[in-house]
């Protein structure tokens, strides 16, 4: 069963704003959904009348399809369904959840239209032929010929792809943050613990706020005895993330690690970096940030085991954040 070339069977513009709609709240879920991907879903009616908007929040939670699917039975709107927007393609196989195709099928959807493909290699398309077989239109992003739409698709796919990392490597995606000051320092001030704006403080919190895991230098913890946890901005409840802390010589101070547990910190403390990203990825982080001091952040750059780096740069006119990924993603 070949989809057909061309737009969607519902407006173009109605599926743009849904689809959009959909990132926009599965973006807000990143890191409250592993070892799952933030996955988000939108409901429209045969005209294109937007009836739902859901996502998945994480394990044993509805996954993104169904949760619509849901919202649209409790307003009376089921029925009306015709097509669903997911940024991921629905998986066919149990896990702690039904098979979301399944629900999709059941639920008489006419057509699913889908941002990025599975990217674990042992499911990959299962999804999608599924729903196929079933005799349902099944579309992807890349297919579509209005540019606006299209354009979703690589979005899709950066939303996924510390989870995509995972799934083919066993690996977290790797994030170094770096604050940099006039002089290109990253050591803040005697006496403070900054020297960023309030706006750039909420972006390091939510880099927090959507990693599973933090590691940092022994250094760094003796120097400023840092929290590490999401204040700026609002964090997901019952949150824990991994700590760890790379430490040789064991100067970490008990007192340190049993506080970090005591406000939903679980410290790991290791002497090899590679190793400890090893580790959290069989632990089942999908995203590590590291925190740490120069020698440590610069370290990670330089060994190419990163894939992605922030440096909120101070300026005479405020700070600069500059955002860049590894050439080999």
């Amino acid at each position: 069963m070949s989809p057909p070339v061309g737009g969607a069977s519902i407006p173009p513009g109605a599926l743009r704003l849904g689809a959009a709609a959909a990132l926009r709240l599965a973006r807000a879920s990143r890191g409250m959904t592993a070892p799952n991907p933030p996955v988000g879903c939108a409901a429209f009616d045969r005209q294109g009348r937007l009836l739902a908007v859901a996502r998945h929040d994480g394990p044993g939670q509805a996954h993104a399809e169904a949760a619509a699917l849901e919202a649209c039975r409790r307003s009376g709107d089921l029925a009306a369904v015709h097509t669903l927007f997911v940024t991921l393609e629905p998986c066919n196989h149990h896990g702690r959840t039904p098979p979301c195709a399944e629900a999709v099928i059941g639920a008489q959807v006419t057509e699913v239209v889908i941002g990025a493909c599975d990217p674990n290699p042992a499911v990959r398309g299962g999804g999608a032929a599924r729903l196929a077989m079933a005799g349902v239109r099944v579309r992807h992003l890349s297919a579509f010929m209005e540019p606006d739409i299209k354009a979703l698709g690589p979005e899709c796919e950066a939303l996924i792809a510390p989870f995509a990392k995972h799934a083919v490597h066993g690996l977290p995606w790797v994030l170094v943050k770096q604050a940099l000051d006039l002089s290109g320092s990253m050591i803040p001030p005697l006496g403070s613990k900054t020297f960023t704006d309030p706006e750039s403080i909420r972006l390091a919190h939510r880099l927090r706020r959507e990693s599973d895991a933090i590691i940092t230098g022994v250094g760094t913890v003796l120097a400023d005895q840092p929290l590490f946890t999401v204040r700026a901005v609002d964090d997901f409840e019952g949150k824990i993330r991994w700590l760890g802390i790379l430490d040789r010589t064991g100067r970490t101070p008990a007192a340190y690690l049993t506080a970090a547990r005591e406000r939903g910190v679980e410290p790991i403390c290791g002497s090899d970096f590679t190793a400890m990203v090893r580790d959290l990825g069989r632990r089942g982080a999908l995203q590590v940030l590291v925190e740490a001091g120069p020698t440590i952040s610069e370290h990670v750059l330089e060994s190419g085991f990163w894939d992605e780096h922030v440096v909120i740069r101070r300026s005479t006119a405020g700070d600069v954040v500059e955002r860049r990924r590894r050439k080999e993603h």
